[in-house]
């Protein structure tokens, strides 16, 4: 009883110094990276030895505190990276607050049998290194914070510098309330001027337990180097596959939908569609009654491959994530509607369909039947593993084309966006880790498995 006694003693002589010596002003905001790293394994130390029901508590302090702010983050970050629609973007926070898993995600397993009990817990691994992308900036900050905390964590966001201004914003008001609900500061921490120098410092950082990487081939490839656990989201270029049994009114609603919300920065967006040849005339129309606009001049094809697509082949971060009425005006094609996505008829190889472009451009490859339709698909795909979706009504095509795609999320007759909870069952995330294999990260990836063993004990059947 003395001992719990003086550790609740130390516990809040530790809550009272951080509370009078830590301005109210910019929480969780530091000029090093060391500076940020120590602060939070200062407080991730209190915080892992606070109850469950704490951590429930600041959870649903971040749920509740976050909501008034949405519609600011959004529009705030628009402005900034220049990606994206204000009003996707409130949809996409609204969903990671309704639907990112907190301390409920945490299942312990047990085991018992004639020699004891066995139970796996899931423990903290102390300070998480998370890098976040400019594409989805708050999204990602704001669900990684939810789960890795559920999982009694601190962690330090190296964010892109692409989207630091909003980025820094959601890190000190996420801080704030997790300062307000629980009394411990710098849980959540960053730092004022991100660049690739201090994402390596960070990756390398002794105190730096385990990575979480959402970011470009590059970035994770370096995380790899570490010699530290990577959590490491990929690269992907989802198509949509589509044969003749497909509800193609449907069809082409859901691949409209889901290939222009946001623009098509969703890393899980439908890039391209594969279509057989027996339903692509009425797919397009169908397609083109929900928002689509069909460009067929191949002049302005080549224009829009020229102007959107630089020397090196990378897609031009001018249009990446712009609206397509700004893609098209800048060839000269002037529409008096929102255009959602453009989409054109192209073969396999076009630059539009083996490029993750991330705007929405959406090329329509015609094939003559479901087994070129799927193997086309898979060749698109190109074994990232990462996202399909696919439109059919054939049990055993869909069952064949999962098997072969073998992607982290594979949506069937749906929006791509069901697979990240969106009008589809289960939790939401924006860290899809296809290259390491967690596959739609929650709370329970950012913990530990550890193995409690109890012999001759507590096995009572």
């Amino acid at each position: 009883m003395e001992e719990k006694v003086i550790k609740d003693m130390i516990i809040k002589i530790l809550q009272e110094s951080q509370k009078s010596d830590t301005p109210l002003k910019e929480f969780g905001v530091f000029e090093t990276v060391e500076e940020a790293v120590k602060a939070a394994k200062f407080a991730q130390e209190t915080y892992e030895n606070q109850t469950l029901e704490t951590r429930r508590k600041v959870i649903e302090a971040l749920r509740c505190g976050m909501r008034p702010f949405i519609e600011e983050i959004a529009c705030k970050t628009v402005e900034e990276t220049g990606m994206g629609r204000c009003e996707d973007k409130i949809q996409k926070l609204q969903l990671v607050l309704d639907k990112t898993p907190g301390v409920e995600d945490l299942k312990t397993e047990a085991l018992t049998g004639d020699n004891g009990m066995t139970l796996y817990e899931l423990s903290p691994y102390g300070v998480i290194g998370a890098i976040t992308p400019s594409t989805n900036p708050a999204e990602t900050l704001m669900c990684n914070a939810i789960g890795m905390l559920a999982a009694g964590n601190a962690v330090y966001f190296s964010v892109h510098p692409g989207a630091k201004k909003i980025s820094r914003w959601v890190v000190s008001k996420l801080n704030e309330i997790v300062y307000e609900s629980c009394g411990i500061q710098n849980l959540i921490v960053t730092i004022t001027e991100p660049s690739i120098e201090a994402a390596q410092e960070m990756m390398t950082h002794p105190d730096i337990s385990l990575l979480v990487i959402t970011g470009g081939p590059g970035v994770v490839r370096q995380g790899m180097k570490s010699g530290k656990k990577v959590i490491a989201a990929g690269a992907g270029n989802p198509p949509a596959l589509v044969d003749e049994t497909a509800n193609i009114e449907k069809a082409a609603k859901d691949i409209v939908i889901g290939a222009s919300f946001d623009n098509n920065i969703l890393c899980t967006a439908e890039k391209s569609v594969v279509a057989v040849e027996q339903v692509t005339d009425y797919l397009i129309l169908q397609m083109e009654k929900q928002g689509a606009y069909l460009v067929q001049d191949e002049a302005i094809i080549q224009k829009m491959v020229d102007m959107t697509i630089m020397e090196n082949g990378a897609p031009s971060r001018k249009f990446i994530g712009k609206n397509a009425n700004y893609i098209l005006a800048e060839v000269g094609i002037q529409v008096d509607f929102d255009v959602r996505v453009i989409i054109l008829r192209a073969d396999k190889i076009h630059p539009f369909v083996t490029k993750e472009m991330l705007m929405p451009i959406l090329p329509v490859v015609t094939v003559t039947d479901f087994d070129e339709a799927l193997a086309t698909a898979l060749q698109i795909e190109n074994r990232l593993h990462h996202t399909a979706t696919m439109h059919s009504q054939n049990v055993g095509r869909m069952n064949l084309a999962a098997k072969k795609f073998q992607t982290s999320i594979f949506v069937k007759n749906g929006s791509s966006f069901a697979g990240l909870g969106f009008g589809g069952e289960g939790p939401t995330t924006f860290t899809i880790a296809t290259p390491t294999g967690e596959c739609t990260t929650t709370a329970r990836d950012f913990a530990r498995k550890r193995r409690c063993v109890l012999t001759d004990g507590f096995s009572i059947r």
